[in-house]
Order: structure tokens, then C-alpha cells, then sequence
């Protein structure tokens, strides 16, 4: 239940970011744009003036009167008369800046040796824009005012951002619980159905098994007795795991999680399934990384790795070995337990870790086992923020699971 609220909060923060994100990225850009196109406007705007009242012959510099006395609102234009590619007249369209020093500009442009070209760059950084059109003039557009807005335009874009993704963040977590509601709910009466039907059977059963061991000194009812007890230690199995998959798939232990040597703990379920192993006719290597230390409780994880190796015991071939490989890799604690065996089905990785999956449905019921063992091992492994993952491959069966330290 915790994955599909995660998940649901993610797409919903994802998709309202995303509006978000390329709302200001469309008004940024239909700004400079907008401005882009004003200044490109300008330069040209002195060009075509130039073409209808045309210069003076090279004898006289002197710009015509209409030029002389255009004026451009909002915008700092210059038109520089140049003679022998020097700078002969500078002549102001609007309103000078002080900082602004049109002749340092204006010999840099020559000094490059520039012809026929219009220049804008880029409006976030450049200074100036120019229209080195001919011999006989440059136009500059000082665009520092431009620089400075469309700067600050993105500055509180961005503020706007951060502010609108804190007010998304709590409407997505609100627009999950509202959506995941129904769900959570009926996982709860689900949840609760399980552990009240658990806790009901257990007296029944504790009573039927109570019976059958009174009834044991009764020769004729041996047989009857024994499927008894059988059936009865079956159901008693069950219970208990559903009951502690319930409790690990909420999420809530009561136990508290602390620094623990998990070098010791492999080693320990390691020996204490040696004898199990021996009765299989399997052996189990051990390849652990002394004193690696983790923070978790101590008795899931010896559930864990329980779980794991009985599941690889009971499907290893005869005189095969178990490898039980633990080593620390980037800061973080990772554990393989390799056997060889039947391959796990193509296709069925995840599946084998779903509750009451069975690969093969009659040896399953006849070992006793309900398939819930590892999705109770997945339960744990996910309660420690870890990851746990199986495959096949050359005839060796391998459960990896990595703990982030």
C-alpha cells in the first residue's frame, strides 16, 4: 500500500511540475523573443531610414537631417558616421547612458574587421547589439536595460518556481490521499479480516491439536490422529505467517531498530542450517565480510536469511553447494546466496516473490509450504529500504539483496 501511495504522489507531482516547468520555460522564451526581435527591429529601422535618404557622397560625412533628428522611445540607439573605418560622428537616437562608451564599442567592432553584419548575441549577457551594414555607418543598440530584465525576469521565475513546487508538493500529497483513500481502506478491512480470522482459528486449532495428542494412545485412531496433527500444524503455519505478513507489509514493528553485526547473524542462520542441509545432502560455503555492521533488527533479518536459504535447500540438486557470499560494495551491504537447481522460469523473477505464488504447485503442498516465505523475505528486505531480486542463469539460482547503509 506504501508503494502505491508513493507512486501516485510522484506522478501527480511529476505531471503538475511538468505543467509548471514548461509554462515558465514558454514565458521566458516568448520574452526574449519578444525583446530579441524589438532590437533586431531598431537596427534595422536606422538601415532603412539610411536607404531612403542615403549619405552624403565620401566628400561629405554629414548623416541627413532625418537621421540626425529620429528619436526611439524606451530603447539607447546610436548611428555612428565612420570615414577612412574610423569614427567620424556619433549620433544619439535616445536617451544616453553614462556607463555606456559607444566609441570603445565602436572601434572594438571595427578592429574585428566586421562587414555586412548584424550582431544581437545573446540577450542575457551581451552588452550591445550592432548593424555594421556598410563602410559608412554602424548602428549599436545598448541592451544592458534588456540584460538586466530579462535577468531579473528569470531570477523571479525561478523564485516563482520554488515557491509554486512547496505548493505543489502539499497538493499532490493531498490529491493522493484523496485518490488512494478508497484503497486504503479497503486494504485496512482486508488487513483487519486477516488478523481477526487468524487470531479466531488459533483457539479452535489449539484445541484440536490439544485432542489429537490425548487421542495418540488410541492404536485404532493412529492414522486418523496423525492427518489430524498434520493438517492442524499446516493451518497453525499459515496463520502465523499471514499474520506476520500483514504486520510487515504495514509497515509498523514493534522492535527497534539498532546497529547490528550482520556479518554474525549470515554466519549464524549459516551453521544453524548446516544440519538441514547435510539431511538434503547439500553443502553450504560461506564467504562473509567480517564485521559489517547495519542498521536493523536483528530478528528480521535472521528471518531473512532463513527464509532464503530453506528456499534454497529445498530446491538445490543432491551433492550440490549453497554459496552464501556477504561483502560491503560502494557503502553498501550486499548478500548473495547461490544454489544450483531447478532454474527459475523465464518470466517468473518477480512473480516468485508474491504471496502464495507456487512454481510447482504439488511438491509446494507436500513440503507444507504456502508460498509465503518470500513474500514475507520481500517484506523485510523492503522495510530495511533495501532491494531483493532472484535469477537463473548457467544453472545457478541467485538471490541478491542490498541493503543501503
Amino acid at each position: 500500500m506504501k508503494q502505491l501511495t508513493k507512486k501516485t504522489f510522484i506522478t501527480i507531482f511529476i505531471i503538475l511540475s511538468s505543467f509548471l516547468i514548461l509554462s515558465l520555460i514558454i514565458f521566458n522564451v516568448q520574452s526574449y523573443s519578444r525583446e530579441y526581435e524589438s532590437v533586431k527591429r531598431n537596427l534595422n529601422l536606422i538601415n532603412e531610414n539610411k536607404k531612403e535618404t542615403p549619405l552624403n557622397d565620401s566628400s561629405n560625412k554629414e548623416a541627413p537631417p532625418e537621421i540626425d533628428n529620429m528619436r526611439i522611445m524606451d530603447f539607447e540607439v546610436y548611428t555612428i558616421i565612420l570615414s577612412d573605418n574610423s569614427v567620424d560622428r556619433i549620433i544619439s537616437h535616445g536617451n544616453e547612458s553614462d556607463d555606456f562608451n559607444v566609441q570603445n564599442i565602436t572601434d572594438n567592432i571595427l578592429n574585428n574587421n566586421i562587414n555586412d553584419k548584424i550582431k544581437i548575441g545573446n540577450l542575457y549577457t551581451n552588452n550591445y547589439a550592432y548593424n555594421y551594414k556598410s563602410a559608412e555607418s554602424i548602428v549599436i543598440v545598448n541592451t544592458q536595460v534588456i540584460n538586466k530584465k530579462l535577468s531579473i525576469l528569470l531570477f523571479y521565475s525561478l523564485i516563482i518556481l520554488l515557491v509554486m513546487e512547496i505548493l505543489i508538493y502539499f497538493i499532490s500529497k493531498k490529491i493522493t490521499k484523496w485518490i488512494v483513500k478508497p484503497a486504503l481502506e479497503s486494504f485496512k478491512k482486508q488487513k483487519d479480516f486477516i488478523a481477526d480470522a487468524s487470531h479466531e482459528l488459533k483457539t479452535p486449532l489449539a484445541v484440536i491439536m490439544a485432542s489429537s495428542d490425548e487421542l495418540e494412545t488410541f492404536k485404532k485412531n493412529e492414522k486418523l490422529i496423525e492427518n489430524i496433527k498434520y493438517e492442524s500444524e499446516r493451518m497453525s503455519n499459515l496463520i502465523t505467517n499471514m499474520l506476520d505478513l500483514s504486520k510487515l507489509e504495514d509497515g509498523n514493528s514493534k522492535n527497534i531498530y539498532k546497529e547490528e553485526n550482520i556479518s554474525k547473524i549470515v554466519e549464524k542462520e549459516a551453521l544453524t542450517f548446516e544440519a538441514v542441509a547435510f539431511e538434503n545432502e547439500v553443502r553450504i560455503v560461506t564467504d562473509i565480510e567480517e564485521n559489517i555492521n547495519l542498521y536493523c533488527i536483528k530478528e528480521d533479518i535472521e528471518r531473512l536469511v532463513a527464509i532464503i536459504l530453506d528456499n534454497a535447500i529445498k530446491h538445490s540438486y543432491k551433492k550440490s553447494v549453497i554459496n552464501i557470499n556477504m561483502k560491503k560494495v560502494k557503502n553498501n551491504t550486499m548478500i548473495k546466496i547461490i544454489n544450483s537447481g531447478d532454474p527459475i522460469k523465464n518470466g517468473d523473477e518477480e512473480k516468485i516473490f508474491g504471496r502464495f505464488y507456487r512454481a510447482d504447485e504439488s511438491r509446494n503442498r507436500n513440503d507444507n509450504r504456502y508460498g509465503l516465505g518470500l513474500a514475507i523475505a520481500k517484506s523485510i528486505v523492503t522495510n530495511h529500504k533495501g532491494t531483493i531480486e532472484a535469477f537463473s542463469k548457467d544453472g545457478k539460482t541467485t538471490f541478491k539483496i542490498i541493503f543501503k547503509n
